[in-house]
């Protein structure tokens, strides 16, 4: 089972994210900030397999300090940024420095949280198609 990490600082964004991903049987934990769940990505003794996390909390870019943190970590964790305040500058900016994807919170006539658990699936294939490749290499460097 995937554990995720969803950080938001707003609650009701939060709480829906999350029960909505542990509706589809994954293992989530929740932070209201940038500076929980940074503590919370180094606390952990397994490494997150998905961080979602909101691009603007306590400071302009919270999603880039999360993202840095977490493949800092680990750097097969897949981090999808949420925002609220999306642009394709931010877009490139994140996906430049690692994220496995970029989501606005609002999109007209998509369900953003189904959207969210196509990601995060996709995230989760991406993450142990790099794993097992990682295996492999290390099985071939051996022999």
């Amino acid at each position: 089972m995937a554990r995720i990490l969803v950080i938001d600082d707003e609650d009701e964004v939060r709480a829906a994210v999350a029960r909505r991903l542990r509706r589809e049987t994954y293992q989530v934990d929740e932070s209201g900030s940038q500076a929980e769940g940074i503590a919370a990505i180094y606390k952990t003794n397994d490494p997150y397999d998905i961080i979602v996390t909101d691009m603007l909390m306590e400071q302009q870019e919270s999603g880039i300090a999360v993202l840095e943190a977490a493949l800092g970590r680990d750097l097969f964790t897949e981090v999808i940024i949420l925002t609220a305040y999306g642009s394709v500058v931010n877009a490139v900016e994140c996906m430049k420095r690692g994220a496995f994807d970029y989501v606005e919170k609002s999109i007209p006539g998509v369900d953003v949280y189904d959207l969210l658990c196509l990601k995060v699936e996709k995230a989760i294939e991406a993450r142990r198609n790099n794993l097992r490749a990682m295996r492999r290499m290390g099985d071939s460097i051996r022999e």
